[in-house]
């Protein structure tokens, strides 16, 4: 007669104890928490120090997170937002959502100088356009891609980090005659999805010769697939730069937590994770450096960037044009 009173005490006790366990709730977009992303990964080795339940939320691509808090607000669950970038940081701030990080971050190995009080960047790129290596005649130029017969997948600015930074990359390159490169490219445009990895695997289905994706692309291919038949067409006026970066919500309730996670963010712990799961440059190269195949990427002769107050004031133009071409 004491089984089940004793094991209706154990039920009590293991209810009570994961009613302990803080939680960490982390907003990210759908490829970070892939089986072959980083978030698996992540999650374990921080779970490991934390003595906390970490939970990575999927939220669509970069830009949809944006939209997500805007319309959750104060009341979101989320603690931390991972993946936004420096053309929605502006925006993001302009919420009042978010709350200083309060970290001395550790020497950045960015392309550019850091000095963000609400956001911490984790890693960077280069956009490109990805091909096989047979492709003949790669453009190399928005001119030539548009006066050429290959065909691409981009994505969506409004939901889209990466489509966002292609309107910024066009924009950057050519300035006023923007609106008349999106109107010879519309006719190379296969579909415009809503985030990454539906347009990479249209890509990779043979749907189009080309897909917006990174430079540092065909290091998956090369890395974990042994495949060297990708690669990523190098544009002479240069490539637009994305670098992605996580903030901690005003609201959250854990916000001890979430400093912990935001200074274990920029640590090898996490950092040697990204270049061979989220296939990106680590924001702080781990102590092993960069993986075998990354030396294999091309670099652009020219980074494009505009600060994120100047990019939060031209996205709607360039969001104007683009449209404008596609409608057409």
């Amino acid at each position: 007669m004491l089984y089940p009173i004793l094991a209706a005490g154990l039920l009590a006790a293991t209810g009570a104890a994961a009613q302990d366990t803080p939680v960490l709730t982390v907003y990210t977009y759908d490829s970070f928490v892939s089986d072959w992303g980083p978030g698996p990964i992540i999650e374990e080795t921080f779970e490991a120090t934390c003595a906390c339940d970490l939970e990575f939320v999927a939220a669509g691509d970069g830009a949809a997170l944006l939209a997500r808090i805007r319309l959750e607000g104060a009341r979101s669950d989320a603690d931390i937002v991972l993946g936004l970038d420096t053309n929605l940081t502006a925006a993001a701030r302009e919420t009042g959502l978010f709350a200083p990080h309060g970290i001395d971050a550790p020497a950045l190995d960015l392309p550019i100088a850091w000095d963000d009080a609400e956001f911490l960047p984790f890693d960077w790129g280069y956009f490109a356009f990805v091909h096989d290596t047979g492709l003949e005649n790669a453009p190399r130029d928005f001119r030539e891609l548009a006066a050429s017969d290959y065909s691409i997948v981009i994505q969506d600015p409004r939901s889209s980090t990466p489509g966002l930074g292609l309107l910024l990359w066009v924009k950057a390159a050519y300035g006023d005659d923007a609106a008349g490169i999106w109107q010879d490219l519309s006719d190379n445009i296969v579909t415009v999805t809503p985030g990454w990895s539906e347009a990479y695997g249209l890509f990779l289905e043979g749907e189009a010769d080309m897909v917006l994706s990174y430079t540092t692309s065909p290091a998956y291919h090369l890395i974990a697939e042994e495949d060297e038949t990708k690669t990523a067409a190098a544009f002479t006026e240069g490539h637009y730069m994305q670098v992605e970066v996580a903030g901690k919500l005003a609201s959250t309730d854990q916000p001890e937590l979430a400093d912990a996670f935001l200074a274990f963010m920029l640590t090898d712990g996490f950092q040697s994770v990204i270049p061979t799961t989220n296939w990106m440059y680590p924001a702080a190269v781990p102590e092993e450096g960069l993986p075998d195949g990354f030396e294999t990427l091309i670099e652009p002769d020219r980074a494009l960037l505009y600060p994120a107050d100047e990019a939060a004031a031209i996205r709607g133009e360039a969001l104007d044009e683009w449209l404008s071409a596609l409608s057409r």
